[in-house]
């Protein structure tokens, strides 16, 4: 009898320690394809960001774990944009302002390695005439480009960018006078 009850006692333990410590579900962003973002947008304008990424980048997958997973940015982004998840040398066709979009050098061979880059990737995200990862493309709700941002941002870096494009901050003021002043909303 008192074997049954010790085997009840740890059954019972082991339910609601697994149940009931569970940790929330965990906020993420509403990723969804350019072609979705572009519909959205035109239903309802708001800006579009897009995360230029590629399989084998590390500092890719550092922004997606830190960044992308902090819950303020997670809130902030899914109010305030469409957000689009874009790899920059995968063969997805994109269709984008009445022009098709394709990776004709993407060997599939090399899909965790590098790869040819795709033409939305050259369309949208260089900088000086470079391409880099990440990437993150801001575009208006007219999905005009705004600026190409590269480099793997924190969240701390990346609240004040979110928010100089997403308030049009950009339309009259310059980026140093907009950091200098901009008092971050973010929970340290």
């Amino acid at each position: 009898m008192k074997t049954k009850i010790a085997l009840l006692a740890i059954a019972l333990i082991t339910v609601f320690s697994t149940t009931a410590f569970k940790p929330a579900a965990e906020k993420e962003i509403n990723w969804v394809t350019v072609e979705e973002a572009v519909r959205l947008a035109e239903k309802k304008p708001r800006k579009i960001l897009i995360d230029v990424y590629t399989n084998w980048c590390g500092p890719c997958k550092r922004m997606n774990a830190m960044t992308f997973k902090d819950p303020y940015i997670v809130d902030y982004v899914n109010k305030h944009y469409y957000a689009v998840k874009f790899n920059a040398e995968g063969n997805d066709t994109v269709e984008f302002r009445g022009k098709v979009y394709v990776n004709k050098s993407f060997n599939p061979d090399k899909v965790n390695t590098r790869n040819g880059t795709h033409e939305f990737t050259m369309a949208v995200a260089p900088v000086n005439g470079r391409i880099a990862y990440p990437t993150i493309v801001y575009m208006d709700a007219e999905l005009n480009v705004l600026q190409p941002v590269q480099g793997m941002i924190g969240p701390e870096q990346f609240e004040p960018i979110l928010a100089f494009f997403a308030e049009d901050a950009y339309k009259d003021t310059e980026w140093p006078t907009f950091q200098a002043n901009f008092e971050s909303k973010r929970d340290n």
